[in-house]
């Protein structure tokens, strides 16, 4: 697949004196880090580009210096504790976030801060598209795939590429995001937080490269694949209750009425129960069943006043091109 060069890329001219931040996290990335911060100093040379060091144990601070960015570190480890340290201290109107492994294209970057302006938009996701198998590996994108597809099912709607790690967000999405994630489960976190207050955003394809040789990857296909689905249960049962609880009352109970027919039958002829426990075990899971259901519906209620507090702090702070 060609992925062309987005158009308007060369010349970003910002209204106003919009602030403009390139933060990029970091852990072990000497060989790939120098390239990053130059190519979007290129590409957005009136922003300010931040790296944020996650404990490296190599030149990675160093060598972001002299590239020219403003280094500053995070010592709990994880993409999460980096993103939600980023998301506090850096002062932006708009926030470029991108991986400091020289694989996003920077070059993309002013067409999505375009498309953030011109749409007045809170987020827009850089979606991937590579012509190296190796750069994107196919067991990450039928799992992204995958994944895309069960938060489509549970929310509604979804992006195309829920995991990418390219992201324009405005200062209200920055500002009034409650990041709780620890490690790279954080794209669900952001891209949930968005579908769940029905926020404007968009997506732009973007290329995705290989990484620079001498560089490695520190991603688990199987371990974060688990805890990305853990992430999605959890959201799942915090942010869908009813849904949820319902499902599991409703599975409960069907197996109560399959355990009572042959119950109910043999009382109908002779007026006896014979199995005595079966009927304890199906009158059982029938109180399971409507507490999971009055358990969804008080917590739907919490969720809601929830939603409304968050939905209130996000709108306190004035959007892209506010009047």
């Amino acid at each position: 697949m060609n992925v062309a060069r987005p158009a308007g890329a060369d010349i970003l001219p910002l209204p106003g004196a919009l602030r403009v931040a390139v933060i990029l996290p970091c852990h072990n990335e000497e060989v790939a880090i120098g390239p990053t911060v130059a190519a979007f100093r290129a590409a957005l040379p009136m922003a300010t580009v931040y790296v944020y060091d996650n404990n490296s144990s190599d030149r990675t601070v160093a060598v972001a210096r002299a590239a020219g960015a403003i280094v500053r570190s995070e010592r709990m480890q994880g993409k999460g504790h980096v993103v939600r340290r980023m998301f506090a201290d850096v002062e932006a109107d708009i926030y470029v976030m991108a991986d400091g492994d020289a694989t996003y294209d920077a070059d993309a970057a002013p067409a999505l801060v375009r498309q953030l302006i011109d749409e007045r938009l809170d987020m827009v996701v850089g979606a991937r598209a590579s012509e190296v198998d190796h750069a994107y590996r196919r067991g990450h994108r039928f799992g992204n795939a995958l994944l895309t597809g069960i938060l489509a099912r549970i929310f509604g709607r979804t992006f195309s590429d829920i995991l990418s790690g390219y992201r324009v967000f405005s200062r209200r999405f920055v500002k009034s995001f409650p990041v709780l994630s620890t490690g790279f489960e954080i794209e669900t976190e952001i891209s949930v937080h968005a579908l769940e207050l029905r926020m404007p955003v968009g997506e732009l394809v973007t290329a995705y490269g290989a990484r620079p040789e001498g560089s490695a990857s520190k991603l688990s296909t199987w371990r974060d694949g688990w805890r990305i689905l853990r992430t999605i249960a959890l959201l799942f049962r915090i942010e869908r209750p009813v849904l949820f609880f319902g499902t599991i009352g409703a599975l409960l109970a069907g197996i109560a009425v399959l355990l009572a027919i042959p119950l109910g039958v043999t009382y109908a002829k002779t007026g006896l129960v014979p199995r005595m426990p079966t009927a304890i075990l199906s009158t059982g899971l029938m109180i399971l069943a409507s507490l999971n259901l009055f358990c969804g519906l008080i917590l739907d209620t919490v969720v809601r006043g929830r939603r409304e507090m968050r939905r209130l702090a996000y709108l306190a702070l004035p959007g892209i091109g506010a009047d």
